[in-house]
């Protein structure tokens, strides 16, 4: 833990930072009302971003997360407005099912075909963005259509965060043990980062990439779910664009685009800044235009130091001392 905070120890300062400058013009701004409400909208974005890492980590991209969870999303919205004595656990298990479907549709392309997972998945970002609008034939689903378990279930109340946010908290912990004790955790980065001696290990790298393709769908399927409940409406246009805001935490938290290389802990904190930047530069005066801006340069600046730090990086082994990696 102590050499995980040291790696990223100017992430956390910017993280600092960017929560200090902002409550310094706008003291109410660093109050836990504020901080809860960062937090809340950051929810969504860290569970994708979870999702990314271990696909990223096996030297894949899964482009399809928000055309997951836009279809997604709608397909629960309609499902509860046709049946809305069904209940939330159904309409989780539809998510779920769905996501994982869509999910192992990508993975299938990648393992069994063979095809890059940027190819595959970019065009199953068109096939369930278009789907979206055979299903809802264009039509929006708003909250009057919703019933009212379907939109209260994420925004419920625990202890002063929602259950979206303990949700998330949890997800990100069993994260943080998958990666570190378990077999399929660990199999993720040596897939990346050593694909030469996981195959001698019997490791099959496709099969990895298939695994973290699937659990990428499943997730952002449940998030599809959890996007219409805590905003309280499908449209035909959501999530757009929100596959590039889940990259771009992974690659601010230090997951390597070239593979085997990433926390948990180090994503958690750039979706935070991230949500801080869309949140602050009302507060100290500054054009909201410039959101797009600052995040790109976090983004370059998040990528120069990952390149730097590369070459002074020690390539994983499977020896026994190398496991479990460093979180």
């Amino acid at each position: 833990m102590r050499k995980t905070l040291g790696s990223y120890g100017g992430l956390w300062l910017a993280l600092l930072l960017l929560v200090g400058v902002p409550a310094k013009a706008f003291p109410l701004f660093a109050t836990f009302s504020s901080i809860k409400c960062v937090i809340d909208d950051t929810a969504i974005l860290m569970l994708v971003a979870l999702a990314q890492m271990p696909v990223i980590l096996t030297r894949s991209i899964d482009l399809s997360v928000a055309s997951n969870l836009a279809f997604t999303g709608m397909c629960t919205a309609l499902f509860s407005h046709a049946f809305p004595d069904a209940g939330v656990s159904a309409t989780i298990l539809l998510a779920l099912t769905i996501g994982t479907a869509l999910g192992a549709l990508n993975g299938l392309l990648v393992w069994l075909l063979e095809v890059p997972s940027i190819v595959a998945t970019l065009g199953t970002l068109a096939i369930y963005r278009g789907l979206v609008f055979v299903v809802s034939g264009g039509a929006w689903v708003t909250s009057g259509k919703l019933p009212s378990a379907f939109i209260d279930f994420v925004r419920t109340n625990v202890l002063g965060f929602t259950l979206l946010s303990w949700l998330t908290t949890a997800v990100a912990l069993l994260a943080y043990l998958g990666f570190r004790y378990t077999v399929i955790g660990r199999s993720f980065f040596i897939a990346g980062s050593n694909p030469d001696a996981a195959a001698y290990a019997g490791i099959d790298i496709g099969r990895m990439r298939f695994i973290a393709l699937t659990l990428s769908g499943a997730i952002a399927g449940l998030c599809g779910y959890f996007w219409v409940s805590r905003y309280a409406i499908a449209s035909t246009d959501l999530a757009y664009g929100f596959e590039l805001e889940a990259i771009a935490a992974c690659v601010i938290g230090g997951v390597s685009i070239a593979g085997g290389r990433g926390t948990v802990l180090g994503v958690v904190a750039a979706c935070i800044c991230l949500g801080i930047i869309k949140c602050a530069p009302p507060l100290i005066g500054a054009s909201p235009f410039w959101q797009m801006a600052i995040s790109g340069f976090v983004i370059i600046g998040a990528a120069a130091h990952n390149a730097l730090r590369a070459p002074t990086m020690p390539r994983r082994t499977l020896r026994v001392a190398g496991w479990p990696p460093r979180l």
